[in-house]
């Protein structure tokens, strides 16, 4: 009988030591509150960061290969003047050694950044004198110190 009495005294207080007081909940609710806060106030920087790192791999990883390719096969880069658009649609008189598409796109239309500009290009490049230059205008849509190229 007393093993029996010792079960339910320790099942009693075990059962008063599961449940959570209001004081604790309240806390809980208040440090979920401060985090959600937070989380609302640094959304733009949060997108904004993610914008800037989407064209950064788009101009120094996604267009490496492609234009790579391309002038494996036509033997130099497009020009300025033929720009990102001759990785789409062949480049009027090369049509014969055009073997593309060499990027994917919507139809004929040029890839745009996350912040729908076209992507630029020159060759060769204003800052790499070798190679060329591939870059995003940035969030203001102009050249100008914000912008994102393979330099």
């Amino acid at each position: 009988m007393a093993f029996a009495h010792a079960m339910f005294a320790r099942k009693k207080t075990s059962r008063s030591r599961s449940a959570f007081t209001l004081l604790e909940i309240l806390v809980a609710l208040a440090i979920l509150g401060l985090l959600v806060g937070l989380a609302v106030v640094k959304t733009d920087t949060i997108f904004g960061g993610a914008q800037v790192t989407t064209a950064k791999l788009f101009v120094n990883e996604s267009m490496a290969t492609p234009l790579t390719t391309y002038r494996l096969q036509m033997g130099d880069y497009p020009s300025t003047a033929e720009g990102i658009q001759a990785l789409i649609t062949p480049p009027q008189g090369k049509a014969d050694r055009w073997h593309g598409p060499y990027i994917q796109a919507r139809g004929d239309k040029q890839p745009l950044d996350p912040w729908g500009h076209p992507y630029q290009y020159r060759y060769p490049g204003t800052h790499n004198k070798n190679s060329y230059d591939v870059f995003s205008l940035g969030p203001d849509g102009t050249e100008s110190d914000d912008d994102i190229g393979n330099w």
